[in-house]
C-alpha cells in the first residue's frame, strides 16, 4: 500500500511514468495501470491518500491481482532451476539452454530477456552467491570458528575441538568433520578424508591462509606448507590458497559455516558426547539430512546435484591413501650413513654424499633421504 501511496503522490508532483518506475523498481505498465485506476475513480490524489490501507486495498487491489506473473513468464521461471544446474557442466553455455528452452516454448522469451530475467531470478533466489562454480572444480575447505566438545566418561572433563568443514563449489556438498586441532597433521587428515567422503578428486583445494596450509600469506604468490603439497601431489589435485583481502575467494565456505551452525551445531548442543569418535558420527548423520534437503527456490539437493552434475567429472582416488611424512635435517658421517635423529636410527646413503647435510622425509613406513632435491636413498623405516 505503501507503494501505491508513493506512485500517486510522484504522479500528483508531475513526474514522468519512467522515473516513477524506476524509484518504486517496478516497470512501467505496473505505474500506468494503477493511475488508470486513480482515474477511473474520480478521486484526487488527496481524497485517496486519506484512505486507510483496507479501503485503499479494495480500490486497487484488484489490479494488483491482474498483476500476476503471465503464463509465458511461469513457464519460463519453471526452467531457471533446471539451466542454473546445468550451467555448471563444463561446456554448457546459456545460448545451448535458450535454444533448448526456446524449442520447448516456441512463444517463448528472446535470448536477451532470457538472461535478464535469468539474472534476476538468480539473484533472488541466492543473493550472496555472485561466482559461478564449475563442476569438479574446486573444493573449498575452512574451519569454523566456534568449536564443539565432547566430555571425558572417566574424569568428567569437557575437551573442546576444531570444527573443520569444505565444500564443492558446484554442487555445495558438503562435509564437516570434528578435529583435535588446526595442526598440519589433522588438517591434512580432513582434507584426505573429505576426498573419500565425495569419493574423487577436484581439479583445486582452496584453503584459507591458515598455517597448516600456507607457510607465507602472500596476495600474488603465498608459499604452501611443504607437507600439504606433497598431499596434493599425491592426490594429483592444486592448491590454490584464498587471496589475502579477497573474501569472495572464500565466500562459499564462509557460507556454509553460518549454515553449519544452524544445521549441525544447534541439533548436536543438545546431546552429550564422550568422544571424537562419537561426536563425529553424530556430524555426519545431521550432514547427511543437510545434504538431503532442497536448495531454496530449486527441485533438487546438494546431493542430488552432486550425483547428477559434480561426481563424474572428479578424478579418481589413488589406490593408496597418503602417508604423512614428517622432515628432519642431518649430516652424513664418515660411514656413509645418516641418523634419524626421532628414532636414532642410521641409514644408509651412497659414499660421495658423505660430509653433506641432508634431507630426510619420514612418514610410519618409509623414510626417503634427499640432497639438493635430488633423493639418494629410500628405505623402509
Amino acid at each position: 500500500m505503501s507503494k501505491i501511496r508513493k506512485i500517486l503522490r510522484m504522479n500528483s508532483q508531475g513526474r514522468s511514468t519512467r522515473f516513477i518506475a524506476a524509484q518504486i523498481e517496478s516497470s512501467r505498465n505496473t505505474v500506468r495501470k494503477y493511475l488508470a485506476v486513480l482515474k477511473k475513480s474520480g478521486f484526487t490524489f488527496e481524497e485517496v491518500n486519506n484512505l486507510n490501507d483496507k479501503e485503499l486495498e479494495d480500490l486497487f487491489g484488484k489490479t494488483r491481482e491482474n498483476n500476476q506473473p503471465s503464463s509465458r513468464m511461469q513457464s519460463m521461471l519453471r526452467c531457471f532451476p533446471h539451466v542454473d544446474k546445468e550451467l555448471k557442466k563444463t561446456g554448457m553455455n546459456r545460448q545451448l539452454l535458450w535454444e533448448a528452452y526456446i524449442k520447448e516454448f516456441p512463444d517463448g522469451y528472446k535470448y536477451t530477456q532470457f538472461c535478464t530475467y535469468y539474472n534476476q531470478w538468480k539473484t533472488r533466489v541466492n543473493p550472496t552467491m555472485h561466482m559461478d562454480h564449475k563442476a569438479g572444480d574446486k573444493l573449498y575447505v575452512d574451519f569454523a570458528g566456534e568449536k564443539m566438545n565432547y566430555t571425558d566418561k572417566e574424569t568428567g572433563e569437557v575437551i573442546e575441538v576444531e570444527v573443520f568443514v569444505a565444500i564443492l563449489g558446484a554442487s555445495q556438498l558438503t562435509y564437516v568433520e570434528a578435529v583435535m586441532s588446526q595442526q598440519k597433521e589433522d588438517f591434512i587428515a580432513a582434507c584426505e578424508n573429505t576426498l573419500h567422503f565425495i569419493g574423487g578428486v577436484p581439479a583445486a583445494i582452496v584453503p584459507d591462509n591458515l598455517k597448516a596450509a600456507v607457510t607465507k600469506s602472500s596476495r600474488y604468490e603465498p608459499t604452501l606448507n611443504e607437507t600439504f603439497e606433497d598431499f596434493a601431489d599425491h592426490y594429483g589435485t592444486t592448491i590454490l590458497p584464498a587471496r589475502a583481502y579477497r573474501p569472495r575467494d572464500k565466500a562459499l565456505v564462509e557460507g556454509a559455516v553460518k549454515i553449519i551452525y544452524t544445521k549441525v551445531y544447534a541439533p548436536l548442543n543438545k546431546h552429550i558426547y564422550h568422544s571424537l569418535s562419537e561426536l563425529n558420527t553424530a556430524i555426519r548423520q545431521a550432514l547427511e539430512v543437510h545434504n538431503s534437503q532442497l536448495l531454496k527456490g530449486r527441485n533438487y539437493s546438494r546431493k542430488l546435484q552432486f550425483e547428477e552434475i559434480e561426481r563424474q567429472t572428479l578424478a579418481p582416488l589413488p589406490v593408496l591413501r597418503y602417508q604423512f611424512k614428517k622432515h628432519f635435517y642431518a649430516r652424513v658421517i664418515k660411514n656413509g650413513h645418516v641418523n634419524l635423529g626421532p628414532d636414532k636410527h642410521y641409514y644408509s646413503v651412497p659414499y660421495r654424499f658423505i660430509g653433506k647435510r641432508v634431507k630426510l622425509l619420514y612418514s610410519r613406513t618409509i623414510v626417503e633421504i634427499y640432497s639438493n632435491y635430488e633423493r639418494i636413498a629410500l628405505h623402509p623405516r
